[in-house]
């Protein structure tokens, strides 16, 4: 599917499936909104392995009449670890801007010579997803791969106690699954950017492929209404990766910087 014909392609599917509905739940969202951009580098162990971004396109896109923020990531590794990895990852996802929740999700990923190439159909009215090749029940307002970061970013957790979970459905992959989050505590840290205030997080990993324990990952989240990441740290089976914010623009609040 080219992303040129996507949204006239959708824009023929979706009634078709029933979408145009109009029993939609609204979510506050005071987050973000168009235009928002991040970038963050990326280290495994000691080495420049590349680099990440998410930008929110800065006009809405409309799907069967629904206004939709268009978001796009793009993960890429340098040249340098190219000879060890080569990394041109590209994921895309339409979420509803009353819903926040999925429309439609691209994913086009080449690792190392692997490859997936993804179009989900997301119809959150019906519970149903269209995988190109079959029709999925999921759970209500089920999120893409993409979408679930910016629907907990619409999280209250302003009053949050550590051990405090996030659950959010998911497909990926054709599977349908919940990712946990687990709220640790507050810290302040200092990046290349300055010090900022943050909030700490613990995705509820599953072990064995990648990581040995449940808390290898933590990642340190902006502690203001953007809740923007600022790091991320994993632990893995050979070495451990190293995700370090180098760059933002667009951010709909004030950040929780407290120093150059």
């Amino acid at each position: 599917m080219k992303k040129i014909a996507l949204p006239l392609f959708l824009g023929l599917i979706l009634p078709i499936l029933g979408f145009c509905q109009d029993d939609t739940r609204k979510v506050n969202n005071h987050s973000f909104t168009h235009g928002e951009f991040i970038k963050y580098k990326v280290y495994y162990g000691w080495i420049d392995a590349g680099y990440a971004s998410i930008k929110i396109q800065d006009q809405p896109s409309e799907m069967c009449g629904r206004s939709t923020f268009r978001v796009v990531g793009v993960g890429e590794s340098s040249r340098t670890f190219d000879w060890f990895f080569k990394v041109r990852d590209r994921y895309e996802t339409y979420i509803d801007k009353d819903m926040i929740a999925p429309l439609a999700f691209i994913r086009r990923v080449d690792e190392g010579g692997y490859s997936i190439k993804q179009d989900y159909i997301f119809n959150p009215n019906k519970e149903t997803v269209f995988t190109g090749k079959k029709l999925v029940n999921t759970p209500a307002y089920v999120q893409d791969l993409l979408s679930a970061y910016y629907f907990a970013r619409t999280q209250d957790m302003r009053h949050a106690k550590p051990g405090e979970l996030i659950t959010v459905p998911c497909f990926v992959d054709d599977t349908l699954f919940s990712a946990k989050i687990r709220f640790i505590g507050r810290e302040t840290i200092t990046t290349d950017l300055g010090t900022f205030k943050c909030m700490i997080f613990r995705p509820v990993i599953q072990t064995g492929r990648i990581f040995k324990h449940e808390e290898d990952m933590n990642v340190w989240i902006t502690d203001d209404e953007n809740k923007i990441p600022i790091r991320a740290e994993a632990k893995i089976l050979v070495g451990s990766i190293k995700m370090d914010l180098i760059d933002y623009s667009g951010l709909l609040n004030p950040i929780s910087k407290v120093s150059p």
